[in-house]
């Protein structure tokens, strides 16, 4: 009773949480209307979700105004970091969450389906992924970590009715575990090697105010085992394996949700762990980047031109994308390097390429969600001339063609390689970059050139048109007009320490 009347815990700064509350307070709500209210509109759902998420990008936004003038603090005894980098994140995975909501929809429409509890598994994947991005202590990244990834299991294996749902979500589970129990590991060899588990606490004790000298085998151990980690969840080669059996296997909508918000967090998670945390030890980490990063695009870039199926195509694609952000991780790690405002530039244009692309896929991918072959988009333009079209501007946009978002993506990482001086890698991801781009045009080929193999009418849900004409339009927008979007990338920055 007297530690009870003792004990002062952190101050708590609500307005800060107010992102976070507004999805779990969605997620609570759909909940219960859809155990209470069984005749509730099916579309209602989607616009709940949505409704609570737009409160937090509004949150986010109006935070973004507000540390125009500073770099951000900590708050919750400095477990929670708030900054520009955290807000821009945050941002991206909200509109992911949109637009991942509206395409769920669709999906549920055409399923003939009820699922609000979807809906409230996306917003608690996206409350997980939000302190992600914002943690400042090992042990908070890990719960955000496991809020989302068990948030992504269940998701994965949604559909009941699809063998190969099922066995998506199966192996994202079995493997998603081992990647836990590396990261978990890794904060323990951490911990014991500084004495402290809080991000902004490591930099402090490996920048000289706590001797470790003896601890270095331990330290570098850690450090490993927490990028096996995190490598998984970016599907950084080689630890992605999981990446193809379970985009193709899972709910499309769901695909695209995991591709886009679980990549923001996981990459802002390393970042952050890599160049808060760890910053002393740039020598140490850096040369495993550059590895990891001329692996990764090489990796992807080359099994995805092999594949038959559009989703393992999109799959591999995503890794190739991940080892273009490694890039950028990589350059961060030189002083003066602009990596940080290149990948998270590259992060925020990749969630609107690959939204939108999932998005024609799942217009294409029948009652069933499985018809997602190379065959069935054969002759695409003679039956859906505007979704062919569309599809080729993020595809090439994908591929890095000048004058879209993606060109200002990939030219930014390249450049921000090349002024750090890592030229091997500049030029391996400009290589990775060529042999990608062959993916990409045999799609296009064959949406264009061939004759299509079916007659079947595409019907297209209005939810689909809204994600893709966004999409389509924001890759054309921020191509023509680049610096709409670099300008706001150049003022990420971390929290001070």
């Amino acid at each position: 009773m007297v530690l009870a009347e003792t004990l002062q815990g952190p101050s708590i700064p609500w307005v800060e949480l107010i992102p976070i509350l507004s999805l779990l307070g969605g997620a609570c709500f759909l909940l219960l209307i859809g155990s209470l209210v069984p005749n509730w509109p099916r579309r209602g759902y989607s616009w709940v979700a949505i409704a609570v998420t737009s409160i937090a990008v509004i949150a986010n936004a109006i935070k973004w105004n507000n540390l125009y003038y500073n770099k951000g603090a900590t708050f919750f005894a400095d477990a929670i970091a708030i900054d520009r980098f955290s807000v821009v994140a945050s941002i991206t995975i909200c509109l992911s969450v949109i637009l991942g909501a509206l395409l769920m929809s669709a999906y549920l429409v055409r399923m003939n389906a009820d699922g609000p509890e979807l809906y409230a598994l996306l917003l608690t994947a996206a409350i997980g992924a939000l302190v992600m991005v914002s943690a400042n202590d090992l042990i908070v990244l890990f719960l955000g970590l496991e809020t989302l990834s068990l948030s992504l299991y269940l998701l994965a294996a949604s559909n009941r009715d699809r063998e190969q749902s099922q066995e998506s979500g199966l192996k994202y589970f079995i493997l998603g575990g081992f990647s836990s129990a590396f990261f978990l590991y890794g904060v323990a060899l951490i911990y014991g090697s500084t004495g402290s588990t809080k991000i902004s606490g490591i930099g402090q004790a490996l920048s000289g105010s706590i001797s470790i000298i003896h601890a270095d085998a331990m330290l570098l151990v850690g450090i490993g085992m927490l990028m096996v980690g995190l490598g998984f969840k970016v599907s950084a080669a080689p630890f992605h394996v999981w990446t193809p059996d379970v985009y193709e296997g899972a709910p499309t909508p769901v695909t695209a949700f995991m591709a886009s918000a679980g990549k923001v967090a996981a990459f802002a998670a390393l970042m952050r762990v890599l160049l808060v945390g760890l910053e002393q030890r740039v020598d140490d980490w850096r040369p495993v980047v550059w590895a990891l990063a001329i692996l990764t695009v090489f990796t992807g870039s080359i099994l995805a031109v092999v594949q038959t199926n559009v989703k393992r195509m999109l799959a591999y694609s995503s890794i190739s994308h991940a080892g273009f952000i490694l890039v950028g991780v990589e350059a961060a790690g030189h002083v003066g390097g602009d990596g940080i405002a290149t990948a998270m530039n590259y992060l925020a244009i990749y969630t609107v390429l690959v939204m939108g692309s999932f998005a024609i896929v799942l217009a294409m991918s029948g009652t069933t969600d499985g018809e997602t072959n190379l065959s069935d988009f054969k002759g695409l333009a003679k039956r859906r001339p505007a979704l062919a079209l569309a599809f080729t501007v993020l595809l090439f946009a994908q591929a890095g063609v000048p004058l879209t978002s993606g060109f200002v993506a990939k030219f930014a990482v390249i450049k921000s390689a090349v002024e750090a001086n890592s030229y091997v890698l500049a030029i391996a991801a400009m290589v990775a970059a060529v042999i990608g781009a062959y993916l990409y045009l045999r799609i296009a080929v064959s949406m264009w050139l061939e004759e299509p193999t079916s007659e079947a009418e595409i019907s297209i849900d209005p939810a689909v048109v809204i994600v893709i004409v966004l999409a389509v339009a924001a890759t054309l927008i921020v191509g023509f007009f680049p610096e709409l979007l670099l300008h706001a990338t150049r003022l990420v920055r971390f929290a001070p320490r």
